[in-house]
This record gives C-alpha cells, sequence and structure tokens, in this order.
C-alpha cells in the first residue's frame, strides 16, 4: 500500500507542491526535482526496482536514478517538489481514477511511496514512428496520490464510450488506461507545407479521462529557438 501523505501546492505560475510526511512515510521523485526538505529527511537514491529498471527508465528520457525521501525523524517533515518550466503541479488520486493512469514521459514530478512508476509502449506502432513526444509514456500504478506537472493551464477532458478528441502531439499529459491512443496524419499537401502543427495529431478515443496542457514544453523551446540570433558572430 502507498504511504498516506498530505501536500500543499504553493505558487500560481512557477509551483511547487509540499508533501508533509510522518516518520516512516516517504515520497518517490524524480532525480534533481527536490526544491527543500526539512531535517529528519533522509534521501536514498536508486533506480527503482533494479538496474533493469533503470534503462527502463531512460527509454522514456528520464533519469536513470530516482530517488526516496523517506522521514526517518520525529514529528512532521517537509519535503518540496518544484515543477521544472512555468505551468500547474496536478495532484491524482490514484484511486479515484482506477487505480492508474498512463503521462507523458516529461509529466511525472513525485508520488507517495508504494507507486509503482514503470513505463508504457504505446498501442499504436504509427505513434512509435511519428508521435514525437508519445512513443513511450510512463504508467503510474498504486494506491495512493502522484504529482505530475503540466506546462501552462492544464485542462480536464471526460470522454464517453466512442468519443474521440484529436490533439496536438505534445498537449497530452495523462490520460486513463482506457483511453486508446493513436497517432494518425492530417493529411492534405497545404496542411503538411502551410498548416504550422505538424504532420500528426493525436487522436483521443474513450471512454476515459485525459488531461491536456496548453503550453508543451516542445513548444515553449521551438518559441525560444525561434527568438534567437541566427548567427551570433554578427553584430
Amino acid at each position: 500500500m502507498a504511504d498516506v501523505i498530505d501536500y500543499k501546492i504553493h505558487g500560481e505560475e512557477m509551483q511547487l507542491v509540499e508533501i508533509e510526511l510522518d516518520p516512516g512515510e516517504g515520497v518517490r521523485a524524480e532525480a534533481g526535482a527536490m526544491m527543500y526538505m526539512s531535517d529528519g529527511i533522509a534521501m536514498q537514491t536508486g533506480t527503482g526496482g533494479g538496474i533493469f529498471s533503470g534503462f527502463k527508465r531512460m527509454l522514456t528520457g528520464e533519469g536513470f536514478f530516482i530517488t526516496s525521501f523517506v522521514h526517518e525523524g520525529s514529528g512532521k517533515g517537509h519535503v518540496a517538489f518544484a515543477a521544472p518550466y512555468p505551468g500547474k503541479v496536478v495532484p491524482m488520486n490514484l484511486p479515484e481514477l482506477g487505480g492508474e493512469i498512463i503521462c507523458q514521459k516529461d509529466a511525472f514530478l513525485c508520488a507517495a511511496s508504494g507507486i509503482d512508476i514503470d513505463i508504457a509502449f504505446s498501442k499504436k506502432l504509427g505513434a512509435g514512428l511519428f508521435g514525437g513526444e508519445g512513443f513511450i509514456l510512463q504508467r503510474l500504478r498504486g494506491d495512493g496520490l502522484a504529482f505530475v506537472h503540466a506546462g501552462g493551464t492544464i485542462i480536464r477532458k471526460d470522454l464517453q464510450a466512442g468519443q474521440t478528441l484529436r490533439v496536438d502531439t505534445g498537449a497530452l499529459v495523462a490520460m486513463t488506461p482506457s483511453v486508446d491512443y493513436s497517432i494518425k496524419f492530417i493529411g492534405g499537401f497545404t496542411n503538411a507545407l502551410f498548416g504550422g502543427e505538424g504532420l500528426f495529431v493525436t487522436t483521443l478515443e474513450g471512454p476515459g479521462t485525459v488531461w491536456l496542457q496548453t503550453l508543451p514544453f516542445a513548444r515553449l523551446a521551438d518559441r525560444i529557438a525561434a527568438a534567437l540570433p541566427k548567427d551570433r558572430n554578427k553584430g
């Protein structure tokens, strides 16, 4: 069973989540996500389940290691994790979501000890070839709290059976496993050349719940790159 943890989310655009731990409780996070921690919190860095688990994590674009923070002192302990870029920290109460969610490779921030963190391959081969951000996804499974990060604003969509939603490939943050996920070609010569949205879109089909972000990191990085001087030797 996952540890029962309390939390508070601070900030509006550059958020962090502060986790409150009782003695013996812990939380797991990506290496480098920790912002601060109180006395009595012990860090334990590992692969999250052996060397093979570490290599599987590397396939998702995450680090080889994952860090556990366990409160070994008395009273209440606190540890905080910061979002990597402007957006929202989204709490996911897994028991309310059927015990499992699937999220984008860079969305996971932290989770209560006892939550299983693994990889989940896309069901469609097309997603692997053309999905960009969507080939390999992460699976969070258990009976406690997990936290993911979304760029910009988070939007939740509850899809009915057979209902579909087409989104930019980087806009998907997380979904329940009942949602069917595939990548489809937009089609059309002018769309391909001048559409500005890429050649492919992610098609999500219900039933299930999806969470979308208004500012995918890849889009933010593209805008920053476009604003940089093309030739730094000039001027």
